[in-house]
């Protein structure tokens, strides 16, 4: 998968190596020294690969998803933060570079993740992460689909997700929140339904799409990972989500397992330090 018709020197493109030991190369040109997982999702790890490869199969294998618990048990890991650190290495796997924007009509709103708090209603979610939720509709069901956190309910913020999701020319269903007003200057039909006075079934009855896919991620946050999803990684697990429902009718699961592979090839390296962010690897759920 990284080098299909032979090597190929990172630094200058030249095609002629020495192979030294420890599985490194020497470019014949530059003299510069690599590896086959230098700049992918592998880099450094001190781990066996073959172990990688298990990992990537036991989460591709995995219907509804797996915790850093499930995946140490799985694979025998001396280490909780070890797994915690794989999954959340393979998450930054799941999105493809330049993949293709939602297209025909889509179903567009917002909704707050995190821990319940007692006496606060509608957009004002202090302590949770505000979601934006794209649902591509096909027919009477539902097609792709994606999600960002947005730092807020503004303008700015919704038109933003907007035009990095959705391609321009689709139809855009939201309800009458202010901020989504505008959406015809950039080139969107803007279909709105007034939920105002309606009642409070209204928007899932005038949004069904979009509020199905909301219910079943906070499902599957509390089920799969029991709500222990931390503010500042939770865009990274909606790449996950986002990953597994939209291959949601995949029937071959080494596909799944093939393109994760390649995604994690194309991926650059990223440090532990960076992912843990200065804090305190996580204890175990």
């Amino acid at each position: 998968m990284r080098w299909p018709d032979g090597f190929v020197c990172p630094n200058c493109g030249n095609r002629q190596s020495w192979t030294l030991r420890r599985g490194r190369y020497k470019c014949r040109s530059c003299r510069g020294e690599t590896t086959i997982t230098a700049g992918s999702l592998f880099q450094d790890t001190r781990k066996p690969l073959r172990l990688w490869l298990q990992a990537l199969w036991h989460v591709t294998n995995s219907k509804s998803g797996t915790s850093a618990l499930g995946l140490q048990r799985a694979l025998g890991l001396g280490s909780y933060t070890t797994a915690w650190l794989w999954l959340h290495k393979m998450r930054r796997a799941m999105v493809r570079p330049g993949r293709d924007r939602l297209s025909g009509r889509v179903e567009v709103d917002e909704t707050f993740v995190g821990g319940e708090i007692h006496g606060l209603r509608g957009r004002s979610g202090v302590g949770k992460r505000l979601v934006a939720i794209a649902v591509q509709v096909k027919g009477q069901g539902i097609g792709r689909i994606r999600m960002n956190c947005v730092p807020e309910a503004s303008k700015a913020s919704l038109h933003g997700f907007i035009q990095q999701a959705i391609e321009p020319g689709s139809t855009v269903h939201t309800d009458g929140w202010d901020s989504y007003k505008g959406l015809s200057t950039l080139g969107y039909r803007h279909e709105i339904s007034a939920l105002k006075g309606r009642g409070p079934a209204a928007a899932t009855e005038l949004l069904p799409r979009v509020h199905l896919v909301a219910s079943l991620l906070k499902r599957w946050l509390l089920g799969t990972h029991q709500g222990a999803v931390s503010p500042e990684h939770l865009d990274y697990y909606l790449d996950e989500f986002t990953f597994r429902f939209n291959r949601r009718s995949s029937a071959s699961r080494g596909l799944l397992f093939y393109r994760l592979v390649q995604q994690a090839l194309n991926v650059e390296a990223v440090a532990g330090s960076s992912i843990f962010g200065g804090k305190k690897p996580p204890r175990p759920q």
